[in-house]
């Protein structure tokens, strides 16, 4: 995610956004679709001397109103996924701290080694899930980790699932060795239940994309629609259908892309969500409730146009 200050710069803002891969890519198609247009162009103009097709722009218009309400209904789509997620993920904030802090106050207060093993769980938690939704969780990125914990979480297939079912047994444990209370155990059990629902609801976001007969669609639709536009503008501006016929690509092929990018929203991309750094930040918070490190608890200032994983 790139992080920038709404609101305050214009072209500072839209010079930073050619740096995007996104971006990229839609200038290269529209360069590809800007060449295609001046050959075209040339052959009508140049060497045929009239026009080898003329759909007429009434046609576009009709066909470009329909291209423009797929396409509000396609982003649409894609930014509730990517807004589901932030919900998602705002919720393991909370859900994360309220855990540290019901630990901090039932815990023993001298039982120094169940809460760092908590704290270590959570953070870890919230570690895991950001890799898990990406390429796989990266168990040299964990923290503080047990012999036990370096023996174990490489022959694990789900490691969020797994350090879920340690932080149940944590607690499960405490209770019945009598250091927490009924009302205490059962306080905790909102919190720790709410990891494995947000862990869902994040994998369903990942494992169900948009259908692909439906993305398969939109890009036909779109490439058709500016392979055909150059013929019917070509008559009516001559060269000057070039630049025009550029700018309606970029228009209906930027949006597209862009939907594609947001859809899945825990990647790398640069409008991904920024689901490492919201990790590491729960993290700290959890270190410092439950151990008091406050030079842990302090958060990176963020630069203008800064890139946050």
């Amino acid at each position: 995610m790139i992080y920038y200050t709404p609101n305050k710069y214009w072209l500072k803002d839209i010079s930073h956004l050619f740096r995007s891969w996104t971006m990229t890519r839609i200038m290269r198609a529209v360069g590809w679709i800007g060449l295609f247009t001046m050959i075209v162009a040339i052959i009508e103009i140049e060497l045929i001397g009239e026009n080898m097709f003329e759909p007429g722009l009434s046609i576009f218009s009709l066909l470009g109103i329909v291209l423009s309400i797929l396409l509000v209904f396609r982003t649409s789509t894609a930014y509730e996924r990517w807004w589901e997620g932030r919900m998602h993920w705002g919720a393991l904030v909370n859900h994360s701290r309220n855990l540290a802090v019901a630990a901090a106050s039932t815990f023993p207060e001298n039982d120094i080694e169940n809460k760092h093993r908590i704290t270590v769980l959570i953070s870890n938690f919230c570690i895991g899930l950001k890799e898990h939704l990406r390429a796989g969780v990266k168990v040299e990125e964990l923290v503080f980790l047990s012999d036990e914990d370096k023996r174990d979480y490489p022959l694990k297939g789900h490691i969020p699932n797994h350090i879920s079912l340690q932080i149940h047994r944590l607690v499960e444990k405490l209770h019945r060795e009598e250091k927490i209370s009924l009302g205490d155990f059962l306080n905790f059990k909102p919190h720790t239940q709410a990891l494995l629902d947000i862990l869902g609801a994040c994998e369903r976001i990942k494992k169900t994309p948009i259908p692909f007969s439906y993305s398969v669609y939109m890009k036909i639709f779109i490439t058709a629609y500016g392979v055909l536009l150059p013929f019917a503008l070509i008559p009516e501006l001559g060269y000057l259908a070039v630049p025009v016929v550029m700018v309606v690509f970029f228009a209906f092929i930027g949006v597209q892309l862009m939907a594609e990018e947001i859809e899945d929203p825990f990647g790398l991309d640069c409008n991904d969500l920024p689901t490492g750094d919201i990790a590491h930040n729960i993290k700290n918070n959890v270190f410092e409730i439950l151990e008091a490190k406050s030079s842990i608890g302090k958060e990176h200032v963020l630069e203008e146009y800064e890139k946050v994983f």
